[in-house]
């Protein structure tokens, strides 16, 4: 059975919102889990950056109003960061961890394939 498209979009916008708000909330565990950063300033713009799109990701599923945008917002996002994922990890830059979010990353692109465009909100003009 395909998962709906707004299922999809809450999956991913809880996953993102948990994950950006992690640092602001703990970041001493999120360091210990993730490794030391040079950069502070970095990471908290990535991570307000992931909110937001989270947040995005997370109101379209709630309001079942997913359009193409934002399925899109999803795959192109998810994409993006499982590369730089895989990159920066088999680099040796970033601990290898970040592969396990490659994965998820992987997982949530495979799922809104697997969603289709069954439920997907058109505007017709």
């Amino acid at each position: 059975m395909k998962p709906h498209l707004s299922l999809v979009s809450l999956v991913q916008g809880v996953y993102w919102f948990i994950t950006g708000v992690w640092p602001f909330v703990h970041l001493s565990s999120f360091l210990w889990v993730t490794g030391p950063k040079e950069d502070i300033w970095l990471l908290y713009t990535v991570s307000v950056l992931i909110i937001a799109i989270g947040g995005v990701l997370l109101a379209a599923g709630v309001r079942n109003a997913v359009t193409q945008e934002i399925k899109w917002l999803g795959i192109a996002g998810a994409a993006g960061l499982a590369g730089i994922d895989v990159y920066y990890a088999l680099s040796d830059v970033i601990w290898d961890v970040y592969l396990l979010d490659a994965a998820g990353e992987v997982v949530l692109i495979g799922l809104w394939f697997w969603a289709g465009r069954k439920d997907l909100l058109t505007r017709e003009k």
